[in-house]
């Protein structure tokens, strides 16, 4: 179900064929990028705790698995642009931070023991505030089914008096 408070995209009322006739309101015109992957060195750093590191290591992996999986997508549907590199390289982090988060359940449990007794293992809130962030950047990067259903592909032709040439 389309969020009735967020206006859509000029592009996706565009793709739809304004079916209100109302002007459509481009808004900023972004231009289109090919994106970067980002240096994930610089954002799970290197730690001498080698098990930090070998968290980190896979983080590193899991992030740049997830670009490159998400971003030949959206160049094509979305027609992302520079300004949103740093969108989707948090939609990376989160991913990666929940794998994390979820290994550490797999290794640990639900509940584990701490000075006061058992307590509920803390990367069990941590996934679900990740989870919760991923949702976000999902519906706004028109990543999910749901989110999908709402755009239609774009038509590619030659004519040049389209809303974006």
């Amino acid at each position: 179900m389309a969020d009735r408070y967020r206006p859509k995209p000029a592009i996706q009322r565009a793709r739809e064929g304004n079916p209100s006739k109302g002007v459509i309101s481009e808004g900023v015109v972004v231009p289109r990028a090919v994106l970067a992957e980002p240096d994930w060195v610089e954002v799970f750093r290197f730690s001498s705790d080698t098990a930090v590191e070998s968290a980190n290591v896979r983080c590193r992996d899991v992030a740049s698995e997830e670009w490159r999986r998400v971003v030949p997508v959206l160049e094509v549907a979305a027609g992302i642009g520079e300004i949103d590199h740093t969108t989707v390289k948090d939609l990376c982090v989160c991913v990666a931070r929940i794998d994390q988060a979820e290994r550490d359940l797999s290794m640990r449990g639900l509940m584990v023991t701490a000075e006061r007794g058992t307590v509920k293992n803390g990367a069990a809130t941590i996934a679900g505030q990740y989870r919760t962030q991923l949702a976000r950047y999902i519906r706004e990067l028109g990543l999910s089914p749901s989110s999908r259903a709402a755009i239609s592909a774009p038509e590619f032709d030659d004519d040049d008096d389209g809303i974006f040439d």
